[in-house]
């Protein structure tokens, strides 16, 4: 059964800036997920939520970016044979997020 990680993170950037950031970094969350391996990986956005998959070696990885006021919202949906990384992956999460909001300009 497929096996959903969510974590939060908290932030105190205005929207325009929160998904200027995700836009210019979601290549860091990505990587962490998918990594050498990914052979396809999509986003769109819908109001304030980016949605993204990734195939690789025959497992599809889906999840979204929701952002809210206070906070930002990820969920990874891991396919059967991935579940039992859910830990590690929201670790990994965790950390690459705040990666995500940080500002390569600054």
């Amino acid at each position: 059964m497929a096996k959903p990680v969510t974590v939060t993170i908290d932030h105190d950037k205005s929207m325009d800036d929160l998904r200027r950031r995700i836009d210019e970094n979601i290549d860091e969350l990505t990587s962490g997920l998918a990594g050498q391996l990914a052979l396809k990986f999509d986003r769109r956005w819908e109001g304030e939520t980016l949605h993204f998959s990734a195939k690789a070696m025959f497992q599809k990885v889906t999840g979204t970016i929701e952002l809210f006021p206070q906070h930002v919202r990820i969920t990874v949906v891991l396919p059967d044979m991935l579940a039992g990384m859910a830990q590690k992956v929201s670790d990994k999460l965790q950390k690459k997020g705040a990666i995500l909001l940080e500002d390569k300009r600054a």
